[in-house]
């Protein structure tokens, strides 16, 4: 059932044939911010975790199978239309086009329904959500960013290295969305990237209309314009789940 006019959300489940090289837990994309749960920008935070990095204070990452290649189960909500699936199946099929990640369809007995765009970091302890609220997060760019998110990556902005490449201001932003604080983070060799999908616009979170992030030195560079994975986001994802044959691919280009 919906529980948010105009809004719904894509559910990704358990599969029974990928059962022996997965924990039994599932991810439905699409459901309500529980009271167990807070958001910082458009990531979905266990209350008493907001402090930490959700990733160092646990495993994140979804396992690799026997056969190399790592495998997330989904189930798109009945309550998009064709065109919101076919754009959503576009984007979970993105990923197998140049890493070893494969969203497969799979059954789940539990689907519901939220609002707005967010997803929690990495593989969770049991149910787990990514949410694409129908007006608004049905495109290319923000559904490749919040299943990044699920599959354990940040924010660019949030990169270790951040205060060389951008300069945040705390102070214009919505209080309840700490989208701007810094944290150590693994890097994986690559360089910071305005051109990546996981970098957040110039003007978000503003509270006033000024700028929340701007580039330094060049203020000017465009920031959070990327319509899809840049070639940075997809060597990231090679380089975190040791893809092989891609991961070498990548690296090559």
């Amino acid at each position: 059932t919906i529980t948010h006019t105009g809004a719904s959300r894509l559910f990704t489940g358990f599969s029974q044939a990928v059962k022996e090289s997965m924990p039994s837990l599932s991810v439905f994309v699409g459901k309500n911010v529980s009271d167990q749960v807070m958001l910082i920008g458009d990531i979905a935070v266990p209350y008493g975790l907001q402090n930490a990095d959700p990733c160092t204070a646990r495993s994140c990452l979804w396992p690799k199978a026997k056969d190399g290649n790592v495998y997330v189960p989904y189930r798109i909500s009945n309550q998009y239309s064709q065109r919101e699936k076919c754009i959503i199946k576009k984007g979970l099929k993105s990923f197998a086009k140049c890493t070893c990640v494969r969203f497969i369809p799979a059954n789940c007995s539990r689907c519901v329904a939220g609002c707005r765009c967010y997803s929690y970091l990495g593989r969770q302890e049991g149910p787990q959500v990514v949410s694409l609220e129908r007006e608004g997060c049905v495109y290319q760019s923000t559904i490749q960013h919040e299943l990044l998110h699920a599959l354990g990556f940040k924010h660019e902005q949030s990169r270790s290295d951040r205060d060389l490449h951008v300069r945040s201001w705390l102070g214009r932003s919505l209080p309840r969305f700490n989208f701007l604080r810094k944290v150590n983070t693994n890097n994986l060799g690559t360089p910071y990237d305005y051109n990546s999908v996981m970098h957040y616009g110039r003007y978000a979170f503003s509270r006033n209309g000024q700028p929340t992030i701007v580039p330094i030195p060049n203020p000017n560079v465009c920031i959070g314009r990327a319509t899809e994975m840049s070639a940075n986001d997809i060597l990231r994802v090679n380089r975190l789940y040791k893809c092989g044959m891609f991961l070498q691919w990548v690296e090559s280009i």
